[in-house]
């Protein structure tokens, strides 16, 4: 998946997304209408992030609330792919 990117690599996308900083991951909630909604863009999530082969926890919360995280694991940290999965999340609203 790539190498860890450094703190102001780091704070430098997270300046420019939705997206915030939770340890070694980025992470972004939503909410729904209802579960059906939230569930279906679970979906959508899902169905990109195996096209591009990188996989995140998605957890779905509450009725109408989900959450992605995305991290490297095989880095060890953020990397570019975390950042270019969540810009490709962020198309699917």
């Amino acid at each position: 998946m790539g190498e860890r990117l450094d703190e102001d690599q780091i704070n430098s996308a997270l300046e420019q997304s939705s997206w915030r900083r939770d340890g070694n991951a980025i992470v972004r909630d939503w909410e729904f209408k209802d579960f059906a909604e939230a569930w279906s863009f679970a979906d959508q999530v899902a169905t990109t992030a195996e096209a591009l082969n990188h996989h995140p926890d998605i957890l779905a919360h509450g009725w109408n609330r989900l959450r992605v995280t995305i991290t490297s694991h095989s880095a060890g940290g953020i990397t570019a792919a975390d950042f270019s999965l969540a810009a490709a999340v962020d198309l699917l609203t």
